[in-house]
């Protein structure tokens, strides 16, 4: 089973594997959820903002449209894969925002304090050990500017008094047995965000195959 320092090196590998293949086997029932994302956190023209986790690069395209010719897009992924698929979408759009693309760790983001106006994040933060979750979010408050704000969305947990349906329960159960196959886990997204001291501004609930997906932003 991975450990919190094999992990990112399990993920990065994995990552690059399938980096070609990955919009086919997911942007289908991940992009609407993404696309909520990018819309709840209200990215405006000449932002600075940050996607941690940038995949196959359709939300840093999007990111690149939104902040305009006078704003600045980053991202920061684990795998030299994804990062190659997203400089070629890059290469042929030409967007007008400057954009930069890292391989690196979340856990340590190379950006100085209070940078960007805004991070956003999409079926990325659930791929961590639960107890590297906050080491994350810490670096997102320090990047981050003083009331700039935080666009999660991920895999959730259900609220309290709901029941899991079989297909989670099911995920939930390969994940703990099978990590290298099912290499995500379902978390309670609005509480990892909140104890990192960011204030909840909305919440969204929304589903894919009955499994609840979260989408959320605070503020720092």
């Amino acid at each position: 089973m991975p450990t919190p320092e094999t992990q990112p090196h399990t993920n990065r590998a994995f990552y690059d594997r399938i980096s070609h293949v990955y919009d086919w086997l997911s942007d289908s029932n991940e992009g609407p959820a993404r696309r909520a994302g990018l819309e709840a956190l209200q990215v405006q023209p000449g932002e600075t903002v940050l996607e941690l986790g940038f995949g196959t690069g359709n939300e840093i395209l999007e990111l690149a449209e939104k902040v305009g010719a006078t704003g600045t897009v980053a991202g920061i992924d684990v795998s030299e894969g994804m990062r190659t698929v997203t400089q070629k979408k890059l290469d042929e759009r030409k967007p007008a925002a400057t954009v930069q693309l890292t391989v690196g760790d979340a856990r340590h983001l190379p950006y100085p304090d209070a940078h960007f106006d805004a991070v956003y994040t999409s079926f990325t933060l659930e791929l961590f050990a639960q107890e590297d979750i906050p080491v994350v979010l810490a670096e997102v408050w320090r990047v981050l500017k003083p009331g700039g704000r935080l666009g999660v969305v991920s895999m959730a947990t259900v609220k309290t008094g709901q029941h899991t349906s079989t297909l989670e329960n099911t995920y939930i159960w390969m994940h703990r047995h099978f990590p290298h196959i099912v290499d995500c886990q379902p978390i309670d997204t609005e509480g990892v965000v909140s104890a990192a001291g960011f204030r909840i501004l909305t919440v969204q609930e929304r589903e894919i195959w009955t499994m609840p997906v979260r989408v959320v932003v605070g503020t720092k």
